[in-house]
């Protein structure tokens, strides 16, 4: 898994980029993309500083969550229904999941 790059280097190439350089003359200078450049500065400009999000975790159980009242209704209906029939059942009513 990939690891965010320390602050006080976001906060380098940041400095950099408001004294004058280029998103390309930084990353190159700091050893890092101008893409990274970009989106740190994006990430400053959202939340003030350029601190990285949390990388990893569940980020889609939501969707399924938001269903739970809805689940246990088809599996009512179907004792024996097995997952890939419960999946189906959910396609069939707007809902996809892997």
């Amino acid at each position: 898994m990939s690891k965010a790059l320390f602050l006080d280097l976001r906060n380098r190439v940041l400095s950099a980029v408001s004294a004058g350089l280029s998103h390309r003359a930084a990353g190159a200078r700091f050893g890092v993309s101008a893409a990274s450049v970009s989106r740190w500065r994006a990430l400053a400009r959202e939340q003030q500083d350029a601190r990285p999000k949390a990388l990893g975790g569940d980020r889609r159980s939501e969707r399924i969550e938001a269903q739970r009242d809805m689940i246990p209704g088809l599996l009512e209906e179907k004792r024996e229904m097995t997952i890939a029939a419960l999946r189906a059942a959910l396609g069939e009513r707007g809902h996809i999941f892997s």
